[in-house]
């Protein structure tokens, strides 16, 4: 693919056309309901989430390894 600033204004159309194309066949919902589903869902995953209660230190693959000695 083209980068954008590459195309042609009419090209540029017929992609956002295209993608409208696609969206307009999403079914649509009501934010009040889906916005609680969301918010019901992240706690319910709260207990199990690595950013909120960390990971033990015996299974954190980015730990390091050892040190570093500069000589």
């Amino acid at each position: 693919g083209k980068m954008a600033q590459d195309m042609t204004e009419k090209e540029l159309l017929k992609m956002e056309l295209d993608q409208l194309k696609k969206e307009v066949k999403n079914e649509r919902q009501m934010i009040s309901k889906t916005g609680k589903e969301l918010k019901d869902y992240i706690e319910s995953m709260a207990g199990e989430d690595p950013l909120l209660k960390g990971v033990p230190e015996d299974k954190n693959p980015f730990k390091e390894k050892g040190g570093c000695i500069i000589s």
